[in-house]
């Protein structure tokens, strides 16, 4: 079923054209990833498909009678309602039934009114929606119902905008960066939710874990062209770095029949023949192909840094309260040479400000923090850039000078730095504050780096930039020679670029982890509380091993035994064999929801036989 289409769209602000003769569409139970560089007008297209704006060429048709709800960037909420008065604004028939049978209830007088009020709460099933709405807000941690919505932060703020979103469940959600402003948990709960409930998406995210998990196809506008990926995140990349060489094969092929055309051209006299004339118009299209460069520019940043000494950073005993909030309490921790250590932690949990600690723009209440003579912090913080007034992005880099420093004597200008950091000529004499949030982002983590830091600390680097940026910083980040602190929900970048983690629990309780985050997510699945049943049956099990010595397997378990190991290696075969299938771009929708289907039947067989197989193991140990 068709919600929306897209035809022929268009925008330009001035004579900057942001895109143009863009065509596409949505179908019922699609979840859609919008992939594209920052500045290239990616929220300008969902304002346009949520009717907040209107392309200046083609159209936006929506199906008849469709809910469509948005959840922008910067969200759009009365100040004087309160959480649950603005979740009860919404325009939804449910919750004026709700409204009404409460009103009704003011007033038990007036039976007929109230009766009336009953058999509509009845009849729509809206007994259970203060339960669903109140667990939603739970989750995305708006427990207090009252608090008006002027007190909240621009995190609450954005949450409470996506809570009404879900809540009244419209048939297409447009969401821009959902993830922005959520802990692991939420985002966790999030991706389960979407998973479970029928909601066609369309969103723009940096996520890639996110894209992973909860997007069945991505539209990736690359230079002008549109190009659909119908699978989640690994296959865009598989398939995308498919396309692009055959577009380089296409290229060299082009640039060889380019040469043979231009020696014939010159060899031309004036006086040309029809069919020469052809042959001219051919060449020109050549020549055009021939000429065609993929502008992506690779950051290969080797500025030259004060090598670390033995001494790096000690925190000795490190406390921090805010009134009866604790951040800290006693915390020790010696960073080593190369350390690279990931911050994770629910929202408020003091994250933010054991970073304003290390770099001393925060004092600790007590406790002491020795820095080496030699290090130099780069810190990358969640404010960003805030640019003077008419300055202009050249102007930003050259404040740190017009030439900078390489490795091997070498050095390299102001405009050939920010070549590499993405901004071509042109939009290097752009004023700052015309540029998009993720280009804001770009500049500032630029002149973060250009100052040599050998101790490097980023919080939330990865919020608003687009996925070829992020692609760029990890490449730099896996050679940063010195130590490196990073505090992300992003889990895929978390996983490429730390070696271990501080897990921040709250109430002053920081957890080292050795390992990424997928390796901790791993650990606490393992140790996860037992039910009450699971640990009933595990203290039988184990009373019956204290009175039977018998701890080798039957004649029947070893049989058992040996034939798991080959049934999951067939369904390991099995499992391979759909996915090799998803490689198909002519995949239709059904076919995609129905592998999906059978793929997941045999993850569940796996799980179930590896488990039962991890059992015997133990057992022939024991």
């Amino acid at each position: 079923m068709n919600y929306l289409t897209v035809e022929n769209i268009a925008k330009s602000y001035g004579e900057l054209t942001l895109f143009e003769g863009l065509s596409f569409s949505v179908h019922k139970d699609q979840k859609i990833a919008f992939v594209a560089k920052n500045g290239t007008g990616k929220t300008s297209i969902l304002k346009m498909l949520a009717g907040l704006d209107t392309p200046d060429t083609g159209n936006i048709v929506y199906r008849k009678d469709i809910k469509v709800a948005f959840l922008p960037q910067e969200p759009i909420l009365d100040p004087e309602l309160t959480i649950e008065e603005t979740i009860f604004n919404a325009d939804n028939p449910v919750l004026d039934i709700i409204k009404n049978y409460e009103k009704a209830l003011q007033n038990p007088e007036d039976e007929e009114v109230y009766q009336k009020a009953f058999e509509q709460m009845d009849r729509h099933n809206a007994w259970d929606f203060e339960t669903q709405y109140k667990q939603i807000l739970f989750r995305l941690k708006l427990d207090n119902l009252d608090q008006k919505v002027n007190t909240l932060s621009g995190g609450q703020k954005k949450r409470l905008s996506l809570a009404n979103a879900l809540i009244n469940k419209p048939d297409l959600l447009i969401l821009d960066e959902p993830t922005n402003h959520l802990d692991l948990e939420m985002i966790e709960w999030l991706e389960a939710f979407f998973a479970k409930e029928n909601i066609t998406l369309f969103m723009v995210t940096h996520d890639r874990f996110f894209l992973e998990r909860v997007c069945n196809e991505i539209i990736e506008l690359d230079h002008g062209e549109l190009y659909s990926y119908k699978g989640n995140y690994s296959y865009y990349l598989e398939k995308k770095e498919e396309r692009i060489a055959r577009e380089q094969i296409e290229t060299g092929k082009a640039k060889q029949l380019f040469k043979k055309e231009l020696v014939w051209m010159r060899r031309q006299p004036k006086a040309r023949t029809t069919k020469s004339k052809s042959r001219i118009d051919d060449f020109t299209e050549i020549k055009h192909k021939a000429s065609q460069r993929r502008k992506d520019h690779v950051v290969e940043l080797e500025l030259n840094m004060e090598r670390l000494g033995s001494k790096i950073v000690e925190l000795v005993k490190l406390s921090k309260s805010f009134k009866d909030k604790v951040i800290l309490d006693k915390f020790d921790y010696n960073f080593q040479r190369g350390e690279r250590v990931g911050i994770i932690g629910k929202n408020g949990t003091g994250k933010s400000t054991f970073l304003n600690m290390l770099t001393q723009t925060t004092q600790p209440d007590s406790g002491k923090i020795l820095i080496g003579e030699t290090v130099k912090f780069g810190y990358y913080t969640q404010a960003g850039i805030t640019p003077k007034p008419d300055q202009k992005v050249i102007d930003v880099v050259r404040d740190f000078g017009d030439y900078i420093p390489l490795k091997k004597g070498r050095q390299i200008s102001a405009q050939q730095l920010l070549e590499r950091f993405l901004f071509d000529r042109k939009k290097q004499y752009d004023f700052v504050e015309k540029l998009s949030g993720g280009e804001r982002k770009r500049l500032y983590l630029c002149t973060v780096l250009i100052q040599n830091p050998n101790f490097l600390i980023l919080d939330e680097p990865t919020n608003d930039l687009d996925i070829v940026t992020l692609n760029v910083l990890e490449d730099f980040l896996l050679d940063f020679p010195g130590c490196l602190i990073v505090v992300s929900h992003d889990r895929y970048f978390m996983d490429k670029i730390v070696d271990h983690l501080l897990v921040f629990k709250g109430e002053g309780v920081v957890e080292n982890f050795p390992g990424n985050y997928t390796d901790y997510r791993t650990y606490e699945d393992s140790k996860a509380p037992e039910s009450e049943d699971d640990a009933a049956d595990k203290k039988e099990k184990k009373n019956w091993k204290k009175d039977n010595n018998k701890t080798a397997l039957s004649y029947n378990e070893q049989k058992e035994y040996k034939n798991l190991e080959s049934k999951i290696k067939s369904l390991e075969f099995d499992k391979k064999e759909i996915e090799q299938k998803f490689l198909n771009p002519d995949l239709t929708q059904d076919q995609i929801t129905e592998l999906s289907a059978k793929i997941q039947k045999i993850i569940d067989a796996i799980e179930e036989k590896e488990m039962r197989w991890l059992e015997l193991s133990e057992k022939m140990e024991e």
